[in-house]
């Protein structure tokens, strides 16, 4: 998840992304929205427990990513760096690989 703020001209931004650890797939956003909706997207993500991490420049470039599509190949070294964080912080991969 990577939520950005801004002026009024540019409003709030959430995406949310999915990714299966050891799967063969890329990460992908699984949701996008400006507003309101980036609102929702947090809310959720925040009820649900789940990870969020601020960054606008990111949350910028995936959030013109169409719903359920791979992240693109310009993002994917700060999605790993977010995702390794993650899943150490959440004890599920060690230095050496995934448990």
């Amino acid at each position: 998840m990577s939520p950005s703020s801004g002026s009024d001209e540019k409003r709030k931004t959430a995406v949310a992304l999915s990714y299966e650890l050891g799967g063969d797939r890329l990460p992908r956003v699984v949701a996008s929205g400006r507003g309101t909706l980036a609102d929702k997207i947090l809310e959720i993500a925040f009820a649900s427990g789940i990870k969020v991490r601020e960054d606008r420049d990111l949350a910028e470039l995936l959030s013109k990513v169409e719903i359920d599509s791979d992240i693109p190949t310009e993002a994917l070294l700060a999605v790993a760096e977010i995702l390794n964080y993650i899943y150490r912080t959440n004890g599920r991969l060690r230095s050496g690989g995934p448990k």
